[in-house]
């Protein structure tokens, strides 16, 4: 499977860089293809007015890599995985501009937004937060946005994982081991029990057979 790590981080060397590197390590050790891309190099612009500002022939005048990373990267991708630093608390600005623009590509003007809708369903998606705050409710916001959108496009949100910490490195001092389930997240990517019930919904009442074994065979 090809598997697209997105770092939203506006540093480089941060906590949230250590744990998607762990994440692509776990993803690459289960066999998977995967590329690791900061945001930082390939976000510039915010979403503006597609009404007027579209090229000529209908495409996205801003002019920074994102085009190419979303189609000849993300779009392909079977899995993408989010990293970011809580920000204000919620994902950085550069990652709410690569989830808005997504909007220039799918809208019915756009040029080849048959081609990108399709590629948006049934991704499995993994989501790396960095944050000093101990306090649960501090990401919330991030996590529902990025719940969100992820059920809009019909795609899996199979795995999160926070991991406190502010300077840099130290998140590998982290009691809850971050960087260790970090790794887990990407070297299960393709095979996390994610179930989404509703009352009515038939199932066993067990959960797992055995270690990993779901009970149901049809969950997802």
């Amino acid at each position: 499977m090809k598997v697209v790590v997105l770092n939203a981080s506006p540093r480089r060397d941060g906590n949230s860089a250590a744990m998607s590197a762990q994440a692509a390590l776990g993803a690459q050790r289960a066999g998977h293809e995967v590329d690791t891309f900061f945001l930082i190099d390939h976000v510039q612009g915010m979403l503006g007015d597609c009404r007027t500002c579209r090229d000529g022939e209908g495409r996205c005048s801003i002019g920074d890599g994102y085009e190419q990373l979303l189609t000849e990267h993300v779009a392909p991708a079977d899995a993408v995985i989010f990293a970011t630093p809580l920000h204000y608390y919620g994902m950085t600005a550069r990652l709410k501009a690569f989830i808005d623009r997504l909007f220039c590509y799918t809208a019915n003007s756009a040029p080849d937004a048959e081609r990108i809708l399709e590629s948006l369903p049934d991704k499995r998606v993994g989501l790396l937060i960095s944050c000093e705050e101990t306090y649960p409710g501090a990401t919330l916001g991030l996590l529902a946005q990025v719940q969100e959108f992820t059920r809009y496009n019909r795609q899996e949100l199979v795995g999160v994982v926070v991991g406190i910490s502010n300077s840099r490195g130290e998140v590998r001092h982290d009691p809850t081991r971050p960087l260790d389930r970090a790794y887990q997240l990407g070297q299960r990517l393709f095979e996390a029990h994610v179930t989404d019930y509703r009352f009515d919904t038939p199932r066993s009442n067990k959960v797992w057979l055995a270690d990993g074994v779901p009970a149901d065979p049809s969950v997802r």
